[in-house]
Order: structure tokens, then sequence, then C-alpha cells
């Protein structure tokens, strides 16, 4: 159940990232659309500053993609990337699976000894 050399350092850091819980509700949000770093913090009842602060975590992961719309430089547009989400959608899979063989081994032990 081991990663190729690389992954697991991304996959870590991904964890990380989708520990804290309004930067896994900043994500939840993102997923409907792209926002405006103001509406996120707006969302999440966070000044502007701390909302920043969780957009760089989650944009240095490569969770999140950041943009300048022409009209306006000042603004920053977030959007959910899935580049980081997949490998750990891989590793959830690759666990479940190491869990269900695991509990069916176990199930015919118990019931081998009965």
């Amino acid at each position: 159940m081991t990663s190729p050399a690389g992954h697991g350092a991304q996959l870590d850091r991904t964890l990380v990232a989708l520990a804290d819980p309004r930067r896994r509700r900043a994500i939840e949000l993102l997923r409907s659309r792209p926002h405006r770093a103001g509406e996120l913090a707006g969302a999440l009842d966070l000044t502007p500053s701390a909302m920043s602060r969780h957009l760089k975590v989650l944009r240095e992961v490569g969770l999140v993609t950041e943009s300048n719309p022409d009209s306006d430089a000042r603004v920053r547009v977030y959007r959910l990337e899935s580049g980081p989400t997949d490998e750990l959608v891989a590793w959830l899979q690759q666990s479940r699976e190491g869990w269900a063989e695991q509990l069916a081994q176990f199930k015919e032990h118990v019931e081998a000894d009965t």
C-alpha cells in the first residue's frame, strides 16, 4: 500500500492542508463554482488576511488555483483543482482494500476455529 517515491510527500501536504476545518469549508464552497477571495472570507466569517493565509496553503498544495479577472487585477478568483484530491482518493481506496482484505482473512480465521 505504499505509493511511488515523491507521492507520499504530496499526500502528506494535502492531508495537512485539509486538516483545518476552514480550509475544508473553503473547498466545499469552491466545489459549486469559483469564488473571489472576499466571498470566501465573508462566507467563512474570516478577515481578509486570515482567508489569504488559508488560500495560500491550499494554493501551495495545488488544491486551488488563483486568477485575476481582466477587469480588476486586485481581485483574486479561486478555483478548485483535482490533482491532489485524485491522489488522496487513490490512497483512501488502497487503504479501504487493505482493510477489506484483513477483515476477510480474520473472518476466515474465526470461521475455521469454530
